[in-house]
């Protein structure tokens, strides 16, 4: 039996951000971080952007922290390993060797996995979901020898891999239910093939030939390993202000996390990087009992399509009745305000610098405290 004072469930930078919040307050406490990927923590952000494009992509530059890191701070990792059993009542995770650790206090940080459409033929060759580093070199390869490449989904991750494909010369369609781009949702649609994909058929019956597909429906929580218990809810794992779980001693970050906002109100969960990093963190230095930190931060995310940078800043959830525009959209430098009769709820920044963005977050959090 291995006994940890800490054990990390998931190796994304959630996880990897909850061993640093540890170690920013108890430097001696045991931790294990256990992935089931075989790489160490990675900036997966990159993976639909630069890294798609670069020929030769340096594989340690993605690391976040790298290896030496945990080395240094004495922390265990077991990557390339997968948790098959998570007992709440003693505490206990058993591995797929067969190990079992026994730990006091545990986070969990699997992350998302990407949504399947229930359409037919989501399995064939060449239909690639891109979450992984191997995903992601797995489609570099594929699109170097295929002439029609399709992306289905016209969110955040579709519209970047596509705008990615296209700056590498590569012939691109996008295909979304809706009529404007960075929506969540698609239509339903199949994709033909015996054992790898020659057509995409839309609903309303009008194939597309193509030999490679990126699929990029949207990502659900991996909750499979506490599925039936408290830690897992419709939405995500529940957890308070502390991302604590109503188990005491268990908590959730990253895209697993379905906590309070205490700026914007209601209750959410956040798929993006930023979030994660910042989550990790809180968690880490609340799960050594030394710090008591609430999570406490404007929802946000950025994405990069061709010259384009974009940082969405408060609650884009709800249709505004009110935008007021600074700028131009035909200039391509702009700053749009959502509101919600009076109240501001959310600012769009389009090619803006890092301090605007900050200004944007102050003003948000200025209107809703009135």
């Amino acid at each position: 039996m291995i006994r940890r004072d800490y054990l990390i469930i998931g190796s994304g930078i959630g996880g990897a951000s909850a061993c640093e919040g540890i170690r920013n307050y108890d430097k001696r406490g045991s931790v294990t971080l256990v992935g089931a990927e075989v790489f160490p923590p990675y900036k997966r952000w990159i993976l639909s952007k630069s890294f798609l494009r670069e020929k030769e992509p340096n594989l340690k530059k993605l690391q976040e922290p790298d290896e030496r890191w945990f080395q240094a701070h004495k922390i265990e990792t077991r990557f390339g390993t997968v948790v098959t059993q998570f007992n709440i009542e003693r505490r206990l995770a058993v591995l797929a060797n067969g190990e079992s650790i026994e730990f006091n206090k545990a986070c969990l940080a699997m992350g998302s996995r990407p949504v399947r459409p229930p359409v037919a033929g989501v399995n064939l060759g060449n239909v690639i979901y891109l979450r992984t580093i191997r995903d992601a070199l797995a489609l570099k390869e594929m699109a170097s020898l295929e002439r029609g490449i399709m992306v289905v989904g016209g969110g955040l991750l579709g519209c970047e891999a596509a705008a990615s494909l296209r700056l590498m010369k590569l012939k691109v369609g996008l295909m979304h239910r809706d009529p404007f781009l960075l929506n969540r949702y698609l239509d339903p649609n199949g994709f033909e093939g015996k054992t790898v994909l020659r057509n995409i058929q839309t609903k309303s019956g009008n194939r597309f030939p193509v030999g490679l597909a990126v699929v990029a429906c949207g990502a659900e929580p991996n909750l499979d390993l506490v599925r039936n218990t408290p830690l897992a809810g419709p939405h995500g794992s529940p957890v308070t202000d502390y991302l604590e779980t109503e188990e005491k001693g268990i908590y959730a970050v990253g895209d697993l996390a379905f906590y309070p906002d205490r700026v914007m109100g209601g209750v959410r969960r956040q798929t993006h990087w930023e979030n994660a990093r910042s989550q990790g963190l809180i968690a880490g230095a609340n799960m050594t009992g030394k710090k008591r930190i609430r999570y406490e931060q404007v929802p946000c995310f950025w994405t990069e399509m061709f010259d384009l940078r974009m940082d969405f800043v408060g609650d884009f959830s709800v249709l505004p009745t009110r935008v007021g525009l600074d700028g131009a959209y035909a200039k391509k430098k702009f700053v749009a305000r959502y509101y919600q009769g009076d109240t501001l709820r959310a600012i769009l920044l389009c090619q803006q610098t890092q301090r605007e963005v900050d200004s944007a977050k102050t003003q948000l959090r200025q209107a809703l405290a009135k």
